[in-house]
């Protein structure tokens, strides 16, 4: 009807205000994120040194990586076999403590927070710790093996023992899984239990058909982080071992690291971090589509 002024609906009104309020998320993702990463990607493409003008290349940083280069291929390795080791080691110790946790014992408040400490000791101090404990002359590590009647270990100043050391020394970050282990577990419906033992179940049966299949979306989170993470390791190559001995501990993001502020190659450590983002996508992916084999959601469909 003419004459007659056209209210605002609601809905617009509130998509408005959602976008408002979405706005500094999007400018930090956009300005911190993707445009990083444009950047990242072009600068791939060329040879380009801090201070001098980049040339373009076009893939000859890709093929260098795969044709000519047995750094790239020795730190895919050390990257890989690092992962393999201490994600599942990290989940299964971060899973039995956070199970000893969740009892109901006198002190529960305070071994939580004891179990909890190492976790929030900075990555570098952490690192300078476990050199002293690896240390092959006086550190804690071998006299406590020499103790045993076990045999002296170099850890991570041999080849062979590198990174199964690293691998020992990530389960002392456990904490911030068990907790989040912890959450998972106070989570689990009590009526289940309470069922299951009318059936006349016992511990270990409440674990295998209770426990676990509802912690699966909980150890599929942790799995996912876990395996994110353990690709991007960088502190203990850069602080403890500077990728030796013999390039044996030389990790993905420590190479490509070195090739960018060392080498000053800009545009080979670019080439590089572009294929690990592409190697993390794929594991990822992986993992996801795997996930509906062993993941049980309680809504009754995996996600």
């Amino acid at each position: 009807m003419a004459g007659r002024l056209k209210q605002p609906s609601p809905l617009t009104t509130e998509g408005r205000w959602g976008v408002l309020l979405a706005l500094p998320a999007i400018i930090g993702f956009v300005a911190f994120t993707l445009a990083p990463m444009i950047a990242s990607l072009v600068i791939s493409l060329t040879d380009w040194t801090i201070g001098g003008k980049p040339s373009f290349v076009g893939l000859a940083n890709y093929k260098r990586m795969f044709t000519a280069d047995d750094s790239f291929y020795k730190s895919l390795w050390a990257t890989l076999y690092y992962t393999l080791g201490a994600v599942p080691l990290l989940l299964i110790v971060a899973f039995a403590v956070a199970l000893l946790l969740n009892q109901p014992v006198r002190g529960q408040a305070v071994f939580r927070v004891i179990y909890y400490l190492p976790a929030i000791v900075p990555i570098v101090a952490n690192s300078m710790l476990w050199i002293w404990l690896f240390n092959p002359d006086f550190g804690l590590l071998n006299t406590v093996t020499e103790k045993a009647g076990l045999p002296r270990s170099q850890w991570i100043f041999d080849e062979s023992t590198a990174i199964p050391s690293l691998v020992l020394m990530s389960v002392w970050g456990f904490g911030n899984v068990a907790v989040i282990f912890l959450a998972g577990l106070q989570g689990v419906p009590r009526q289940l239990y309470e069922a299951i033992s009318v059936d006349g179940g016992g511990t270990w049966r409440k674990f295998r058909h209770i426990t676990l299949p509802m912690m699966t979306p909980t150890i599929f989170y942790s799995l996912v982080t876990g395996v994110i993470g353990a690709l991007q390791v960088f502190v203990q190559a850069a602080v403890m071992t500077e990728g030796g001995p013999n390039d044996s501990t030389l990790f993905y993001i420590y190479y490509l690291y070195r090739t960018a502020f060392t080498n000053n190659e800009m545009g080979y450590a670019s080439a590089l971090a572009w294929i690990l983002f592409l190697v993390i996508m794929a594991v990822t992916v992986v993992l996801f589509r795997n996930s509906s084999r062993w993941v049980y959601y309680e809504a009754g469909s995996t996600r």
